[in-house]
């Protein structure tokens, strides 16, 4: 097996398979090139000399510049490169239209079907609290309803804790009420209990006008300074939930229903190689059959936008997806921090250079679909198809954030490695296999045997099998250790 790959034919790098040691021989092209230092898996090699300030190329795109003469054979890291990134651009829309041929399929998934005909891939019970001072009280509700009643036809029981709801003004206080308005909406929930304080400024009146039409059968309310007893008022609610979702069945319906989130984290040399172009495949399947996708981490679009934004369907589209960059390079001035402040130091570590090489490799999630709309943090998916949506990289934030806008699974990829899980189910997809064999109760499913000679179309049909028992009711990795949280974009100041 190659010491090497070499993912375009115009780069002018290649990345290590495995770790290099000085003298190290790799035939590049037909041409032999001997190794000048120790090289860690998933860094870069220079297969052509550099001089100071030439681009280096991966992915066939400019992922920065050499900041000193670079000779063949070298190791290119952050001590030799640095981004040609810099402020706002001036884009144009120069359309591609990709025609993908990919067959449609019979394949179906068994899920549950809401009033408002959305669909779920799970079917539990959750506690809203509309501010973090009744956490304690819904807790205890929870621990009252799994010790008392027979829950076995519920998926999961569980009160979703957050800090805010209260002391927080403009975006923040909007960003929580919606945000928590659209948990409450989850087709992945059967029931809902939403626990009020009665004082806090997430007030349950609006919140209701922010929920907009819901299934008045399946969410209950209680503000807690209007009861005597805001836990057996909770217990007795409940409890009626609880019922109602005993004739809860699933029921077989065509993958087009799935609304599937696109996320990575603790990325690696191997993210763009591996796991993240196998999430593009996924992807492109199953928007061909109807479905829809979601691409988030608006940061770490950052130097490979211009991919997105010439795929987008229409011209206005295309301006959305202008102002989402633009308005989050504005949304770190505001806050008088650094745009290009990435990658991580586990990025680095995992052989990830510059901003560039990080957003090449993270975009392929999209795979080459066209971008059918923008949306905005918490704002609801309606169009099948490739989303881009208003949010962070962080992985809690960005994850809860597809799930708010409608995704019932995150797919998740990692070289890193990490046990969170957000409110839906995350798949955990390794870029390379020894993380996959290390951290088993960790990791769903391994992308690194791409590395070893397994095919993209093998691996692709073992990802899609895969996703189908998830979604039927397999559970992943964090919800049989019940890792599950949501974290809430933040914004402003808190009073």
């Amino acid at each position: 097996m190659k010491k090497y790959i070499k993912i375009n034919p115009a780069d002018n790098v290649v990345v290590a398979i495995e770790d290099l040691v000085e003298g190290d021989l790799l035939v590049v092209d037909g041409v032999t090139i001997v190794v000048k230092n120790e090289i860690p898996t998933g860094h870069k090699v220079a297969i052509v000399p550099f001089a100071e300030n030439e681009n280096i190329i991966k992915y066939g795109y400019a992922i920065g510049h050499a900041t000193a003469n670079i000779s063949v054979g070298e190791h290119i890291h952050t001590h030799n490169i640095k981004t040609n990134l810099h402020d706002n651009l001036e884009y144009a829309y120069h359309p591609v239209h990709p025609k993908l041929n990919i067959p449609k399929s019979d394949i179906k998934v068994n899920v549950y079907q809401r009033s408002d005909g959305n669909f779920g891939i799970r079917n539990e019970l959750w506690i809203v609290p509309t501010v973090g001072c009744v956490n304690g009280q819904a807790q205890m509700i929870v621990s009252r309803i799994k010790s008392e009643l027979d829950v076995s036809h519920i998926d999961d029981i569980r009160v979703y804790t957050h800090n805010y709801g209260c002391s927080q003004l403009g975006d923040d206080h909007e960003n929580t009420k919606q945000a928590l308005a659209a948990l409450t909406k989850h087709p992945n929930a059967g029931g809902i209990f939403v626990m009020s304080l009665g004082c806090e400024n997430n007030q349950q009146s609006e919140f209701r006008v922010a929920m907009g039409n819901f299934d008045e059968d399946r969410v209950k309310f209680v503000i807690s300074q209007q009861v005597s007893d805001e836990i057996e008022t909770g217990f007795e609610m409940m409890k009626e939930l609880v019922e109602k979702m005993r004739t809860d069945k699933r029921v077989e319906m065509p993958v087009s229903v799935l609304k599937i989130g696109l996320k990575c984290g603790g990325s690696d040399g191997f993210s763009g190689i591996t796991a993240n172009p196998l999430l593009g495949q996924f992807s492109d399947w199953l928007i061909a059959q109807g479905g829809t996708t979601i691409l988030t981490e608006v940061p770490e679009m950052f130097g490979a936008e211009t991919i997105l934004m010439n795929r987008c369907v229409t011209e206005d589209v295309f301006h959305d997806s202008v102002d989402l960059i633009n308005n989050f390079k504005d949304y770190f001035r505001k806050s008088e921090q650094p745009i290009y402040e990435n990658p991580s130091p586990g990025n680095k570590a995992g052989g990830i250079s510059t901003l560039e090489d990080k957003s090449l490799g993270c975009t392929q999630k999209g795979g080459n679909s066209e971008v059918v709309d923008v949306l905005d943090y918490t704002e609801a998916v309606t169009k099948n198809g490739l989303n881009l949506l208003n949010a962070p990289g962080n992985d809690l934030v960005a994850s809860t954030a597809l799930g708010l806008s409608g995704c019932q699974l995150v797919l998740f990829t990692t070289g890193r490695g990490t046990p969170f899980g957000s409110f839906v189910p995350t798949m955990k997809i390794s870029t390379n296999s020894k993380l996959f064999n290390f951290k088993t109760g960790w990791i769903d499913f391994n992308a690194g045997t791409l590395l070893e000679g397994e095919t993209m179309e093998n691996v692709l049909q073992q990802f899609i099998n895969f996703i189908v028992e998830t979604c039927n009711g397999k559970k992943l990795k964090h919800e049989k250790t019940g890792f599950k949280e949501i974290a809430i974009f933040k914004t402003g100041v808190t009073l």
